[in-house]
């Protein structure tokens, strides 16, 4: 069996034309309104590192409990667990496009909320309602651009979505610094997130509903029209094939129940909420999170240092990101996780000595200074640490970050796309959830090098897992994909390795 009598194959289309991630400006902007989704979810983690410092301030009880900041940290992971496990089933009930509007209502409220919030308990609710909208937007936004992208750079746009998250982070730390000298700072760092989603949700109402779920709800004119926009004739035709080899009548939609059933979609979930589980558990939102925090803990004491060094970081996670979507499609999904993973190992040990060091001249008394100034003996710890910082965020950001999202948004079948998207999103805001609440608490218990090591277990394991378990999906069509599934879990048909070969075959 050859790549071309497959359904879905893109073989000839490769070859009839180059397509590239700036080759149609329309798709590119609906990219980039949809990753606004992404620049929400991004700014609220970045944010909350910055206005935490300056909330205990405002609130001695939140100063004075260790398990109160958590809970403000990590209630919008709350929120966002539940919000994508409930985005899933609206994506497929109500469309992408609703969805999107509904988390932008959701999130903006929210933020009003949080502006407003007389005590510490208002602002967790507040978070909470945050929370509820971004989990909504993790889910639809890399669908909706998936559905809505030619296979050969459907990595590299649903990685935009990706960089939209670590630009939301950038944003959150020019925001923090801005507002530094700003009475009620904290409020005005959580507040002007509401802008944003106001101008997502007016944008939504001018862009179309992804092709796909229209076909699937039997909207095949208005399927066609936004399809239209994005492929040449040619193209298009082909494209409409696909949708007819798949479509599913009306009112077929699969319960959460249903997933397991099927054993080469169970298989396709494990792979893809495993995936997400590694990207949380090997600390890049401890890192985002608590990044100042970090940096204090490395001696450096001053708020507004600490917020410019976190800056950088969230700068180069932005720089990464790019080099993420450029390699995506080119080196693919892989190959650029494995690579990523290693960088992160590396960067964990280095923390996690760097923490080390400095605990033992604290207790040696060589260093009794270091806690304010950064430095011991000339041997300058805290930069020390700042640059295993660096090196996490560059090794994590071109890979981690954007393969789990990319995969996920691609390896479901059409009816399965929404329910596992969201389940699998849930499965990373729950496994967020027990990072950013225990990460304190477990520093007080073994300290911050003991934490560090843990992280790099986890990230050995990590790198396992993608071999043994995550296929390579780069430039394959939906519905090769799909066949890629049934291979692997019955053992027939054509392997992995012989559809890319034959995919990429000149």
């Amino acid at each position: 069996m050859t790549i071309e009598s497959l359904p879905g194959s893109s073989a000839s289309l490769v070859t009839k034309k180059s397509v590239t991630y700036f080759s149609n400006p329309y798709v590119l902007g609906l990219t980039i309104t949809a990753g606004i989704g992404g620049l929400l979810f991004g700014y609220d983690t970045g944010v909350i590192s910055g206005a935490l410092l300056y909330i205990k301030d405002d609130f001695e009880v939140v100063n004075q409990s260790s398990f109160l900041q958590e809970t403000i940290v990590s209630m919008a992971l709350v929120g966002a667990m539940i919000g994508a496990a409930g985005g899933g089933w609206v994506n497929d009930a109500y469309g992408r496009k609703r969805a999107t509007i509904l988390a932008d209502v959701v999130f903006a409220v929210g933020s009003l909320v949080m502006c407003a919030a007389p005590d510490p308990y208002v602002l967790i609710f507040g978070r909470f309602l945050v929370g509820l909208g971004v989990g909504v937007a993790s889910v639809t936004a890399p669908v909706y651009i998936a559905e809505l992208s030619p296979s050969e750079i459907r990595g590299g746009l649903v990685s935009t979505n990706v960089l939209m998250i670590t630009g939301g982070q950038f944003l959150s730390y020019l925001v923090n610094l801005a507002f530094t000298e700003i009475g009620g700072t904290w409020r005005w760092m959580l507040g002007v997130a509401a802008l944003p989603a106001i101008i997502q949700c007016l944008l939504m109402l001018f862009l179309p509903e992804s092709p796909r779920w229209l076909y699937m709800r039997n909207k095949k004119a208005k399927a066609i029209t936004a399809l239209a926009k994005i492929y040449d004739p040619d193209r298009l035709e082909e494209e409409i094939d696909l949708l007819s080899d798949v479509y599913v009548e009306p009112g077929n939609s699969v319960s959460y129940f249903d997933v397991f059933k099927s054993k080469e979609i169970r298989l396709a979930f494990f792979t893809g909420a495993g995936l997400q589980v590694f990207q949380q558990f090997t600390g890049i939102n401890t890192v985002m999170y608590y990044s100042p925090t970090i940096v204090q803990m490395a001696g450096f004491s001053s708020n507004q240092l600490a917020l410019l060094l976190s800056l950088i970081v969230a700068a180069m996670n932005m720089a990464g990101t790019v080099v993420g979507i450029y390699l995506i499609d080119r080196c693919g999904r892989r190959r650029l996780a494995l690579t990523s993973l290693s960088g992160v190992i590396v960067s964990l040990f280095i923390l996690s000595g760097a923490f080390l060091l400095q605990s033992s001249s604290a207790r040696s008394g060589i260093c009794g200074s270091l806690n304010t100034q950064g430095s011991c003996g000339g041997t300058n710890l805290g930069w020390f640490a700042v640059l295993g910082l660096a090196l996490y965020i560059a090794s994590f950001s071109p890979g981690m970050g954007p393969v789990p999202w990319a995969v996920n948004s691609e390896i479901y079948p059409e009816t399965y796309r929404g329910v596992c998207g969201g389940m699998s999103a849930t499965v990373n805001w729950f496994s967020n959830l027990i990072v950013a609440q225990t990460f304190l608490s477990v520093v007080a218990l073994i300290g911050t090098a003991g934490t560090f090591l843990i992280l790099a277990g986890i990230a050995i394991v990590a790198f396992a897992f993608i071999i043994f378990f995550v296929p390579e999906t780069m430039g394959l069509s939906f519905e090769q994909v799909e066949r890629l599934w049934k291979d692997k879990a019955w053992g027939t048909g054509d392997s992995q390795q012989s559809l890319l070969s034959e995919e990429y075959e000149p």
